[in-house]
């Protein structure tokens, strides 16, 4: 049966929405990810291993479901994680996201590897902003990011440090998926069998990684796949050191983006790191790692009190963000669950993936008994 947006009461109706409405090569590129895809199934099915212990008779008539995020408040627990190439999903792209994430009163990730300017998209909005940074090769480039951030007003910067080479997206082999698109027999079916989105592609504005194009083709005017393009543009060489001045650089609030052990979250730490995300990049690197819902508690235990930890990957369900809060993370975060919503409708498409959320969120509150996210502990989980 084929969906409606209004129809579309979960992240998995959304999915098949965007499935209908995309061609296979960018579908794919959306839902697919390393190897086996092990990582990506697990980053979902960890919480089914958890449970949920509620309290009742608790008067929940008035919640508060605000958290605060490297000096940042917003208005839920669940924020729109970065995410590249958004313009191939839909051709508001980032300006869509921007959008929605305002009217929700949460933040909004913008990726590198963005298709709007940063400059727009702070003028656009004024809700919190963070800017997720690839460390390239070129350090003209990687300064030229951190001032245009900066001039744009965004509130944060997250580099990213598990990309360090290209993950193994079999997915992305097999429809041969680049960016931009490229035009062959097999790929030019798909984009007739999908004619608005072809429409849109080829006729609105030129499709460009934004804040990339004036210093690398790859990307904007010569295809490339993303694993390629990790592999040949992004500085293998990056260490802490490297973390640590970009740190002090930006001179503001700072997260490391893919922290997944003890022991980097504790140099986390020692860098004066003020959030981490607990992220596998989707499952889209390594196959066969932990899922972050899997490390949260042993990371809380070891530096809760001393940075803000953020748990990235797998959402679906406001539940799972109730247990990643009860875990230890202060936070959630999540990209395919707004993407599908993006490819699907665009603006009231991701509108409706964070009000879903926020309804699941709000009512499942009331139903473990608590008021505030603050109340959730990790006495209320029992593990399988």
């Amino acid at each position: 049966m084929l969906k409606t947006l209004a129809r579309c009461n979960n992240v998995e109706d959304l999915r098949l929405l965007a499935k209908q409405r995309l061609p296979g090569p960018i579908f794919h590129y959306i839902d697919g990810a390393a190897d086996d895809e092990t990582t990506y199934r697990r980053n979902t099915s960890s919480y089914d291993s958890c449970d949920l212990v509620p309290n009742v008779l608790a008067g929940v008539e008035e919640i508060d479901m605000s958290v605060t995020i490297m000096g940042q408040k917003l208005a839920m627990p669940l924020f729109c994680s970065p995410t590249a190439l958004q313009r191939l999903f839909h051709h508001d792209g980032e300006r869509a996201v921007a959008r929605a994430a305002e009217k929700f009163g949460t933040m909004f990730g913008v990726s590198a590897l963005g298709t709007v300017k940063l400059r727009e998209i702070g003028e656009m909005i004024s809700t919190p902003k963070l800017f997720q940074f690839y460390f390239h090769k070129d350090r003209g480039l990687n300064d030229a990011m951190v001032e245009r951030a900066k001039e744009a007003k965004f509130n944060a910067l997250a580099l990213t440090v598990d990309t360090i080479t290209g993950g193994n997206r079999e997915r992305d082999l097999l429809t041969g998926f680049t960016s931009p698109p490229r035009l062959t027999l097999r790929s030019l079916a798909s984009f007739a069998a999908h004619p608005r989105w072809a429409m849109n592609y080829f006729f609105k504005d030129k499709f460009e990684l934004a804040e990339l194009k004036d210093y690398v083709e790859q990307g904007s005017n010569v295809a490339v796949s993303i694993g390629d393009y990790f592999g040949s543009m992004l500085d293998q060489s990056m260490n802490w050191n490297d973390a640590e001045k970009l740190r002090e650089k930006w001179n503001g609030p700072f997260c490391l983006k893919g922290i997944m052990s003890v022991d980097d979250a504790r140099k986390a730490v020692d860098i004066g790191a003020d959030a981490i995300m607990v992220s596998n990049h989707g499952g889209r690197q390594l196959d066969g790692s932990r899922s972050p819902f899997d490390q949260i508690s042993e990371i809380s235990d070891a530096v809760g009190d001393q940075i803000d930890i953020i748990c990235d990957g797998g959402i679906r369900r406001g539940t799972h963000v109730l247990k990643a809060i009860a875990a230890g993370a202060k936070a959630c975060s999540g990209g395919r669950m707004y993407l599908y919503a993006l490819a699907a409708a665009g603006q009231p498409g991701v509108e409706k993936a964070l009000n879903n959320m926020k309804v699941e969120i709000e009512r499942d509150m009331k139903l473990m008994g608590i008021t505030k996210l603050s109340q959730l502990s990790s006495n209320m989980l029992r593990y399988r």
